[in-house]
């Protein structure tokens, strides 16, 4: 398998973090700008932002969280060859499920859908890992 079809889904998942990022950083600067929050109500960290830039910002932070199993998966399945079309199209399933979870997060924002795509995305994920780790040691056997 290339590291091009092995990364692809990294790069989108990346782009993901990164639009919600500015996406964020937009919507809140706007914000201020407009006076609908003052930077004393949120210097600390506080969570006075309105509703609709705390829906974005959690979905930012959503992408810190299960995605960084992700990441390393695909470093380990790099690292010891073990990225296969099986490997490559349960990524981009993954990565589906959180573009998926993404956008519920940014729109509608309905916890039990939202819920569904978090939940689907860590099975694959998961399923991923358990795949990779019998890999691995069915390599190290020799079987």
């Amino acid at each position: 398998m290339s590291i091009t079809s092995v990364l692809l889904p990294v790069y989108v998942q990346v782009a993901l973090t990164v639009v919600l990022l500015l996406w964020m950083g937009s919507a809140r600067l706007g914000t201020l700008r407009a006076g609908e929050v003052k930077v004393r109500d949120i210097a600390l960290g506080e969570r006075n932002w309105p509703t609709r830039i705390l829906q974005i910002s959690n979905a930012y932070h959503n992408q810190f969280e299960i995605p960084v199993l992700f990441y390393v998966l695909v470093v380990l399945a790099l690292f010891t060859r073990k990225a296969d079309m099986l490997f490559v199209v349960m990524s981009w399933m993954f990565v589906t499920s959180r573009l998926v979870h993404a956008a519920i997060h940014v729109t509608s924002n309905k916890v039990s859908l939202r819920f569904t795509a978090f939940v689907v995305g860590v099975l694959i994920l998961a399923i991923m890992w358990i795949i990779f780790g019998l890999r691995v040691l069915a390599a190290e056997t020799g079987v």
